[in-house]
């Protein structure tokens, strides 16, 4: 394994200790000053870290280039999405090579049956379109640009769309004509994500957030109007449930919904009547999460309801939209261990997707006869949803479909004859083929004798996973019921192509394996999560697949926070640990409410700030707390600025409190982005070459 040169020593924080104190515990933290985000000291330390980091990563400047420049190799720059249809026009996507960002175009149907995408081709001028949007244009002067809301009238006649030039996620949403192409007057500022026009494109329903980043205020916006009138629809003063608010595919209401990590409430507006009073579908019962789907059957607005009420991994049923309280007919019931995800309806079916034996699965539910009929695929492991299917009507379904191996694929599923109809799979450059790498799905034993599934891809040319010891790239999710599937990646590519495996442990506190997989890693099982990782990457090793000398792991946000708990953990399992926007300051953060998204995080990880075991527990394992006088491995955690779910101040407090014990630790701060880190494809594209060139570094890869 190599080590990169030091050639100056690192920033040290100074320390200004305070004394925290909860349930007769008192704690002292000597970098909480670092949280002063307009502290001229504090930026000027973050600083000094980019500064460091750089000087010690210097060495691995040309390895970065050249994986910036596989990348790049690889990508078809110059492309086009699949049009999607909606009204009288085909909307769609371009990628111009050399450009940042994407340009939103559309082109007008042929005819009102056309229901094939046209094929398009960067080479071939596409009859009748027009450009709705350049984000280059858009972005002209600004360090970071990111859309959050995007929209065009069903008449086809306005575009809004909503734009974050901070990383702080408030769009600001605007309005363009798109007959005349003037802007008008309609400018709403400090909105979330997701604004929406109504059916008749009269109004914007948008919502707002609250002082902790939370959106809590639904509002209508009647263009033409000033902003000052907005009608606040709802407001939901619960600081633990996050609003939305969106329009049926059908048209037919706006759905308010509100939801914690475990409840969840939804409310119904009259589209044709939006000033009207909200209508609620099911009562708000703590524990109990549902979301309604409506449609159209025999005349009758009806409601599907997928629902955990008594219903581990949720069952669905069918009410009337008139009385949602009333008699529930079950159409899918509940079994165990089969968790169903989600139901879209159209106006003669419905796409219902699930999950089993840890994998997403999508199913066709026939409203004549209840029966579901699943897709099937070949491979052992993949990933398939449905999306971009606006209209209520449709013959085809567009699904999207992938693999570690199998590039982003994109179908339409004939309904009537329940053909696949391949319109596009995403290009890779260089002569890719996936018959040159391999997939597979192994198990670990878990402390408990819990068997937890592990992901792998690898390049045949390097011999078959197992048969001897090589770098393993291993990363870990396990927050929020959230899966990470099997799916394909360009820069991987750069790893994979020296000889590294790539691996996926999908421990507790996922939802991979069902609602119970994820019931096992929170709250008061939280470190099911941390331990599973531990024992995921102690498999790898035992098994031969590699050695702690050639092994890394990575973690991003919550995945941060895995990061941070294993390196305490098993300290000498790992040479590498890349902890991107990583919650290692967690129980700081949760302790206090005044924080984005403190309260709402409570059904997840437990309320220390009034639950003295909640407390002990967490402080038992959160990162900062927990840091210990052992030899680490090299660590490199990233983070930004303006980041409004993890704070920069947690990475940059265990990198602090990581030096005091002679860790190897470095910081990456960017100053001018958010959550997601930079904004633009190139950007990106070289912030991954970085963490890659890092990774190789750290298993001694980086000359393969």
């Amino acid at each position: 394994m190599t080590t990169d040169a030091v050639s100056a020593l690192p920033p040290v924080a100074p320390r200004k200790p305070i004394v925290r104190r909860h349930h007769g515990d008192d704690v002292e933290d000597a970098y909480e000053w670092l949280r002063a985000k307009e502290d001229p000291e504090v930026i000027a330390h973050l600083e000094a870290e980019n500064a460091y980091t750089r000087d010690r990563t210097a060495h691995l400047a040309p390895l970065q280039e050249r994986i910036f420049g596989e990348i790049k190799g690889r990508t078809l720059e110059t492309d086009l999405s699949v049009p999607t249809r909606r009204g009288d026009w085909w909307y769609y996507g371009r990628t111009v090579e050399g450009s940042q960002y994407g340009i939103q175009c559309r082109a007008p149907l042929t005819s009102p049956d056309d229901w094939t995408p046209p094929v398009l081709s960067p080479d071939t001028p596409v009859p009748g379109e027009q450009v709705l949007l350049d984000g280059n244009v858009e972005a002209e002067g600004e360090e970071f640009f990111s859309l959050g809301s995007f929209e065009v009238t069903t008449a086809g006649d306005r575009m809004l769309y909503g734009v974050d030039v901070a990383g702080d996620e408030r769009y600001t949403v605007r309005v363009r004509d798109l007959v005349t192409g003037e802007q008008l007057p309609d400018v709403i500022p400090d909105t979330f994500a997701g604004a929406t026009f109504s059916p008749d494109g009269r109004f914007i329903v948008y919502t707002t957030v609250d002082d902790a980043w939370r959106p809590d205020t639904v509002w209508l916006h009647e263009l033409g109007t000033p902003v000052e009138d907005d009608v606040k629809l709802f407001h939901e003063p619960d600081e633990r449930f996050w609003l939305g608010a969106g329009f049926t595919r059908s048209d037919r209401y706006l759905v308010i919904g509100m939801g914690s990590s475990i409840t969840s409430e939804e409310w119904l507006v009259d589209a044709d009547d939006l000033r009207s009073a909200p209508r609620l579908v099911w009562p708000r019962t703590e524990g109990v999460e549902y979301d309604s789907s409506h449609a159209v059957i025999d005349g009758e607005d009806v409601l599907f309801i997928l629902h955990n009420d008594g219903a581990l991994d949720f069952e669905l049923v069918k009410v009337s939209a008139s009385d949602p309280t009333g008699p529930r007919d079950v159409v899918v019931p509940h079994q165990p261990g089969h968790r169903l995800l989600g139901v879209s309806t159209f106006r003669d079916w419905a796409v219902l997707g699930y999950r089993r034996e840890g994998l997403a699965r999508l199913g066709m539910l026939s409203y004549r006869d209840g029966s579901i009929s699943e897709l099937e695929f070949d491979e052992p492991l993949y990933s398939v949803g449905s999306g971009g299917n606006p209209e209520w009507a449709p013959p085809l379904i567009r699904i999207g479909y992938g693999s570690f191996i199998t590039p982003g694929t994109v179908f339409d599923y004939d309904v009537a004859t329940g053909e696949l109809l391949l319109r596009k799979r995403q290009p890779v450059l260089g002569g890719y083929d996936s018959a040159d790498y391999a997939q597979a799905r192994v198990w670990a034993t878990a402390q408990d004798g819990t068997q937890i599934p592990v992901s792998l891809v690898w390049k045949r040319s390097f011999g078959e996973a197992g048969t001897a010891a090589r770098p393993v790239h291993l990363y870990g999710y396990g927050s929020y019921e959230h899966s990470i599937e099997p799916g394909f990646s360009v820069p991987r590519l750069s790893e994979l192509d020296r000889g590294v495996i790539f691996a996926v442990a999908h421990v507790r506190g996922g939802g991979e394996m069902g609602r119970q997989w994820y019931e096992d890693g929170k709250l008061l099982h939280k470190r099911n999560t941390f331990t599973d990782f531990v024992d995921c990457a102690r498999h790898l090793v035992a098994e031969g697949y590699t050695t702690p000398e050639q092994l890394v792991a990575e973690g991003g946000s919550a995945g941060g926070l895995l990061m941070g708990a294993i390196a305490n953990l098993a300290p000498d399992l790992f040479a590498g640990i890349l902890a991107d926007v990583p919650f290692v300051d967690a129980l700081t953060t949760i302790l206090d409410p005044s924080l984005p998204l403190t309260v709402i995080e409570w059904d997840e990880w437990g309320d220390p700030l009034h639950n003295a075991d909640v407390y002990a527990y967490m402080k038992s394992y959160t990162p900062y707390e927990n840091v210990r006088d052992v030899t680490y491995p090299r660590i490199l955690a990233v983070t930004s600025l303006n980041d409004t779910r993890v704070m920069y101040v947690e990475p940059a407090k265990w990198v602090a409190r990581l030096r005091e014990v002679g860790a190897d630790a470095l910081l990456k701060c960017e100053m001018v982005a958010g959550h997601g880190g930079v904004s633009g494809r190139y950007n990106a594209w070289r912030e991954r070459a970085f963490e890659l060139a890092w990774l190789l570094d750290v298993v001694g890869a980086a000359d393969a």
